[in-house]
């Protein structure tokens, strides 16, 4: 299959699937677009059966997608770069403080417990891991990816400064996590997991992404006022996503938080400029590209299930896997949260939003595809599916209902 063939493949279901999702389910594009593949990707492996020559394309066809180099040297740019540039700055900046220790103390906490639950947990199952494999684990189911619930928290109407902690927890952890992940891959090839290690990681990779994605903000911010173009406008900041991201990756930088701080920067020195930039038509180009790239990825996240080797034990791994994450991240949440309104009087948040709408994505996927080739990556690879699947379809599907019934509870009261 040609790399045509394969895009038109993918985009001609994103589009039927979302229509139907629309049409019918009333779900947000992207939850209904992966609960669809997933039910599809199945019907397939049922239909094999009978069919063996289906099996057989189907291998080819999730053969034919590099899902790791496709979102972590790919489109995991524009998607940070879109979610960090539409975000609201001022909201955003409000709740610097909450996003920081949710980013950093939570993705760190989080690592640790998750793989502390889960190296005690699996061995009941007939699975023992290392040490160092559940930390991988750890690390990349830790950063949350809450795309599929951000247009159902403004539909819903859930305030700004819970959208803001939530949007910006996610946007910053990647890159956190991206970190940790890569300084314990290393260590798994035979560099030594010092402390030090892991602080100059963070310092250099981390920082200089951020400095980075700023840096490059402020040059495109001032070309951008100086052209009355919206097309060359919107091809800059094209070119601030994936230059940036390409420039930080080919540095070893934080590509990830690049992207944030590219996408947060550019709008941060823009909006002093409101009558030198197209600002209507840049927000409308990245919303589109927003969601047409969201539901696309969900597509193929749903397609990857053809690629996963389930079996029994490693069912039940996954479902360990899914309650330990689940467990282990409305605690940290409760935990920091709580840590917060004690510090700062007056301080709102919502535990129960948080803890539900930290939903996992196609960036955990694309790190657990990263792990080596060994007797570990199994029960990793399905873990991960698992709780991706789960957050996105459960997690996402109910957070109407949670949310609206968490809404009409203050409304009853006052």
């Amino acid at each position: 299959m040609t790399p045509l063939q394969l895009f038109s493949l993918m985009v001609t279901t994103a589009a039927l699937l979302g229509w139907i999702t629309r049409r019918w389910l009333k779900l947000p594009l992207t939850i209904g677009t992966m609960l669809l593949t997933v039910v599809l990707s199945l019907s397939m492996l049922g239909l094999s059966h009978f069919y063996p020559g289906l099996k057989i394309w189907a291998g080819l066809l999730v053969g034919a997608i590099d899902f790791e180099n496709l979102v972590l040297h790919g489109i995991l740019s524009l998607l940070l770069f879109a979610g960090a540039f539409l975000l609201d700055i001022e909201e955003l900046l409000k709740e610097r403080l909450a996003v920081s220790v949710l980013a950093v103390a939570g993705t760190v906490i989080s690592t640790l417990v998750t793989a502390g639950l889960l190296f005690w947990a699996l061995p009941l199952l007939g699975i023992h891991p290392p040490w160092l494999h559940c930390l991988l684990f750890g690390a990349l189911i830790s950063p949350t990816d809450p795309i599929a619930v951000l247009e159902m928290l403004k539909r819903v109407g859930v305030p700004k400064n819970i959208q803001a902690q939530l949007a910006g927890e996610s946007l910053f952890n990647d890159g956190v996590g991206a970190v940790i992940f890569l300084a314990l891959l290393e260590a798994s090839r035979g560099a030594p997991p010092t402390p030090a290690r892991f602080f100059f990681l963070l310092l250099v990779e981390a920082g200089g992404g951020l400095a980075l994605g700023a840096l490059l903000a402020w040059i495109t911010s001032y070309l951008m006022r100086w052209t009355d173009a919206y097309q060359v406008e919107i091809l800059l900041t094209l070119a601030l996503a994936t230059g940036g991201y390409a420039l930080a990756d080919y540095w070893h930088l934080s590509a990830p938080l690049a992207a944030v701080a590219a996408g947060i920067s550019l709008r941060r020195f823009n909006m002093s400029h409101v009558h030198h930039i197209a600002h209507e038509s840049i927000d409308a180009f990245w919303e589109v590209i927003d969601e047409v790239q969201n539901a696309i990825l969900f597509v193929l996240l749903g397609f990857e299930i053809l690629a996963i080797p389930f079996s029994a034990i490693l069912l039940n791994a996954g479902a360990a896997a899914i309650v330990v994450v689940s467990l282990v991240r409305a605690s940290v949440v409760a935990l920091l949260i709580t840590s917060l309104r004690a510090a700062r009087p007056g301080f709102d948040s919502s535990i129960r939003v948080l803890s539900w709408g930290g939903l996992r994505g196609g960036l955990s996927l694309a790190l657990a595809l990263s792990v080596p080739h060994d007797e570990q990556r199994t029960w990793i690879l399905v873990a991960t599916y698992s709780v991706v699947l789960f957050s996105i379809t459960v997690q996402g599907g109910s957070m109407d209902l949670i949310l609206k019934r968490l809404l009409r509870r203050p409304a009853a009261e006052a």
